[in-house]
């Protein structure tokens, strides 16, 4: 009896050790999940004010400049625009429904994700369209090519950082691309140059040359608010979870990835490490999905993103995208 007892104590205090480790193991668990859940809200809202803040901008730059004075954009707002002009029919439901193919495309070209946060941002423009009041800011043909461009590009942009569009031409020119072989960015032009062509035949040279000049503003004002993001971007992603990642670009959002064997370390003291790093390419709509997937399996991942300014050859064609 005397000898049992000594183990007995042993037995307790070591069920006590592996209860506290337990409990310890849990409390980080949880403390690890509330963080990734505080930083998915996070990203919620940040996604949710540029989308409000691109519809708020677009809004102003269609009815504060472009609807009073019958000038139009190129894409699809342009095609919208034409339409109003020509047929009376309210500018709300035409930019739904002229919208409502390049949707269901970008819903197989992109994902779930892309396609909900586009619907938002559509119909948050119809809706800001037909219930917000925006005053009218100048008939001078000029300053309505220029800042009705800017406010309209600005919306657009806007929209495009929080993983969304207005604009569902791009998802076309994208999926041609791919198709056809010529670049996202040749393709645009010839959508543009159907319009306004269509533009000058219908309303005026003159209505078409000033419409020509709130395109250029417009796509100027884009690519600024987006950072100078081209049609394709080129990623570099260093993480310790290298295949986790690899697995999640190449599964679930239908992207090559090619792998690197490289050596990673920081300071003169510090050994260095073996390292992989994985490269792809994406299109600039993909950006925001990528790095919150990214973010979701090593919130420390290094992450270096440049402009691709043209694709040959390679395997860039998108599979079946699978959201989770």
């Amino acid at each position: 009896m005397n000898r049992s007892r000594p183990l007995f104590k042993l037995f307790k205090s070591l069920k006590g050790l592996l209860g506290s480790r337990g409990e310890r193991i849990s409390d980080i668990t949880i403390a690890r999940q509330s963080i990734e859940v505080k930083d998915q809200l996070l990203r919620w809202v940040k996604e949710l004010l540029f989308l409000s803040l691109g519809i708020l901008s677009a809004g102003f730059g269609l009815k504060g400049f472009l609807l009073p004075n019958d000038f139009i954009d190129g894409g699809v707002t342009g095609i919208s625009l034409l339409t109003r002009v020509i047929t009376g029919y309210p500018l709300p439901i035409l930019i739904v429904i002229i919208n409502i193919p390049f949707i269901i495309l970008g819903y197989f070209q992109i994902g779930k994700s892309f396609v909900f946060k586009s619907i938002l941002a559509i119909v948050g423009l119809a809706f800001a369209l037909a219930f917000i009041e925006y005053p009218t800011i100048t008939s001078d043909k000029l300053l309505v090519a220029v800042f009705g461009g800017f406010f309209l590009g600005a919306g657009i942009g806007l929209s495009v950082r929080g993983g969304g569009v207005l604009d569902g031409t791009e998802v076309l020119a994208i999926y041609l691309g791919r198709k056809t072989g010529l670049t996202i960015g040749d393709l645009i032009l010839v959508f543009n140059v159907f319009i306004f062509s269509t533009a000058a035949y219908l309303l005026s040279m003159e209505i078409a040359l000033y419409s020509i000049l709130t395109y250029l503003s417009a796509s100027k004002t884009v690519d600024f608010v987006i950072e100078g993001v081209e049609e394709y971007i080129g990623v570099i992603i260093i993480s310790h979870r290298s295949e986790a990642i690899r697995l999640m670009i190449t599964e679930r959002m239908g992207r090559g990835v090619t792998i690197y064997n490289g050596t990673s370390g920081f300071g003169p003291r510090e050994e260095l490490k073996d390292t992989e790093i994985l490269y792809s390419v994406i299109t600039r709509l993909e950006i925001a999905n990528l790095q919150n997937k990214v973010r979701q399996i090593d919130p420390n991942a290094f992450i270096v993103m440049n402009s691709v300014k043209d694709l040959k050859g390679g395997m860039i064609k998108k599979r079946q995208f699978k959201e989770h």
